[in-house]
C-alpha cells in the first residue's frame, strides 16, 4: 500500500520493564494503562517474574542482548512518542537503555526506578543501582521514586511530610533533570506527591487518601500514566496532574473488587479512551 493513503498515526508508547506474570504490574499494567488512555503500547522486557497478589515467588532475567534486539525492532520500524522504563535489575540492563536513549535521541522518557515490589520484595540488584543513577538520571526526562527507592538512592529514612521537599532537591542533585517523589508511604489522610524539576519551584500535588487493598502496581501504572500524556501532548505538569487523576480513578473504581488473596489490582479501565490518531509528521 502507497504511503501517501496513510493521514495519521497514534500516539506510540514504549514500556522498557518486566513482566508481571499475575497483570497487576510491570508491562502488563502499562499496556493497560497506556490502551485506557487512548495510546498504542508497545514492550521490550527486561525480565520474567512469576508473581501474583502474594508477592514475588522468582524471577528470570532477560539476556541484555536480547533486550536490545527488542529496543531495535521497535524504534527501527515504529518508533515512539514516549518512553516508561521500569525493572531494570542489571547494570547491563541500564546500560543497554542509556544507548537506546543515545543512539535513538529519545526524548520524553520516564524513569520509574524499580527496586521493591508492593509486598516488600527486593527487585535490583545493590550494583545497579549507581549505574542506574549515573547512566539514566541525566538522560530521562522525568524520575518517579516512592519513598522506599528514594531512601535507598538517598541513604536515609523518609517517613515524613515535611522531609519530601528536601529529598526532592537531594535527588535532582544526583543528576536528575526532573523528580516527582512519592509521598503514598507517608501515614495520613492526604496523599503529597512533590514535582521538582531543575530551576523551577517544587509543585506540590495533594488527594484525599483512597483506602484500598487493591494497590499492586500503582507506581507502575502512574510512571505510564505521565509517559501516555506526554506522547498526547501535554506538558510535564499537566502530565503528571492528569497520571495522578486516572490513578486516582483507577483506585477508586477498584477498592471494592476481589482478585486474588493479596494486594490486588488497580481498574485500569474504569474510562478507556478511543484510539488517538495525530497527523503524521
Amino acid at each position: 500500500m502507497d504511503t501517501h493513503t496513510f493521514t495519521g498515526q497514534y500516539a506510540r508508547v514504549l514500556s522498557i520493564a518486566g513482566s508481571d506474570s499475575g497483570g497487576g504490574a510491570g508491562i502488563q499494567a502499562d499496556l493497560k494503562t497506556f490502551s485506557a488512555l487512548g495510546c498504542y503500547g508497545m514492550t521490550a522486557l527486561t525480565a520474567l517474574t512469576a508473581q501474583n497478589t502474594l508477592g514475588v515467588q522468582a524471577i528470570q532475567g532477560i539476556p541484555a542482548s536480547f533486550l536490545k534486539a527488542q529496543l531495535q525492532s521497535v524504534l527501527d520500524d515504529v518508533g515512539v512518542d514516549a518512553v516508561k522504563i521500569g525493572m531494570l535489575h542489571t547494570p547491563e540492563m541500564v546500560e543497554v537503555v542509556a544507548w537506546a536513549i543515545d543512539h535513538y535521541q529519545l526524548q520524553q522518557v520516564v524513569l520509574d526506578p524499580v527496586m521493591v515490589a508492593t509486598s516488600g520484595d527486593r527487585l535490583i540488584a545493590e550494583e545497579t543501582v549507581a549505574v542506574l543513577v549515573r547512566e539514566l538520571f541525566p538522560k530521562v526526562q522525568l524520575v518517579t521514586p516512592n519513598l522506599d527507592e528514594a531512601a535507598l538512592l538517598l541513604g536515609r529514612p523518609l517517613s515524613e511530610v515535611n522531609q519530601l521537599d528536601t529529598a526532592a532537591a537531594d535527588l535532582l542533585a544526583l543528576g536528575a533533570t526532573a523528580v516527582l517523589l512519592k509521598g503514598g508511604h507517608v501515614q495520613g489522610n492526604e496523599v503529597v506527591d512533590f514535582l521538582a524539576v531543575q530551576g523551577q519551584a517544587h509543585q506540590m500535588f495533594s488527594s484525599a487518601r483512597i483506602h484500598s487493598h487493591n494497590v499492586h502496581g500503582t507506581g507502575c501504572s502512574l510512571s505510564s500514566a505521565i509517559a501516555a500524556h506526554l506522547a498526547l501532548g501535554h506538558s510535564l505538569a499537566s502530565a503528571v496532574s492528569h497520571a495522578r487523576q486516572f490513578i486516582l480513578q483507577a483506585i477508586a473504581t477498584g477498592a471494592q473488587v476481589r482478585t486474588g488473596h493479596g494486594q490486588g489490582p488497580l481498574n485500569h479501565g474504569f474510562a478507556p479512551q478511543v484510539m488517538h490518531v495525530k497527523p503524521l509528521p
